[in-house]
């Protein structure tokens, strides 16, 4: 049986440009936010603060064992309910995006940290520099050169996290996509074009981050 495709299911110029904007923005926001977090999560992973260590440690493996899906629908619907709070759909959305990527993103950082040579570490205690001023001034800026490539892996893979957030009816694209889809019953061409969004999304910033990794992989070899 062959099938007849039928593009016009797809045209709804305002709705997708809205679903863009909103995925665009909780991807950059969560994916910022969670990198920030990530980074004080993982200092506080190489600190000498034992206790630190331990909770920072009980938290990503809280979030890097279960599904962002979970938790979002955790921060929608079980928080407001334990704690009495209602939280709205966006809210809980960037919540859970936002502390997803900080997990992941704080194990990069501490694998990064660790990676520099002890050697480097001992040179700047010879010339009497304090720990922060050796992570700030030393360690972190060849830990970043380090961590790009892992880095734009993790953000491409939170941009398509976003397609979660139909879950809590925050209107995405996917959100966009399911209501097309009900409306059409169409929904080979409305997904397929759903996917052509995100590859046009997603596309230039891998592209981009990869002409950074290699620059910075070119004045290192200067």
């Amino acid at each position: 049986m062959s099938y007849e495709f039928d593009w016009s299911a797809v045209w709804d110029p305002s709705a997708w440009m809205t679903a863009i904007g909103v995925t665009v923005a909780y991807g950059v926001a969560t994916t910022v936010a969670g990198l920030l977090l990530g980074l004080i999560l993982g200092l506080l992973l190489v600190s000498r603060i034992w206790i630190a260590r331990r909770a920072v440690s009980l938290f990503i493996g809280v979030f890097r064992c279960t599904p962002a899906l979970i938790q979002i629908v955790w921060f929608y619907y079980a928080f407001p309910m334990a704690l009495n709070i209602n939280m709205p759909a966006w809210l809980a959305a960037g919540c859970g995006l936002t502390l997803y990527m900080a997990a992941f993103s704080a194990e990069i950082f501490r694998g990064g940290i660790q990676s520099i040579e002890k050697g480097q570490w001992n040179a700047c205690r010879s010339l009497c520099m304090s720990h922060w001023q050796t992570m700030y001034h030393v360690i972190l800026p060849q830990t970043f050169r380090r961590m790009t490539p892992a880095i734009v892996n993790q953000s491409i893979i939170q941009f398509k996290n976003t397609s979660l957030l139909s879950v809590v009816a925050v209107h995405d694209i996917m959100f966009t996509a399911s209501a097309l889809t009900s409306e059409t019953y169409r929904p080979l061409e409305v997904f397929t074009f759903a996917a052509l969004l995100y590859i046009i999304l997603i596309w230039p910033m891998a592209s981009i981050a990869h002409q950074v990794e290699r620059r910075f992989d070119y004045r290192s070899s200067r």
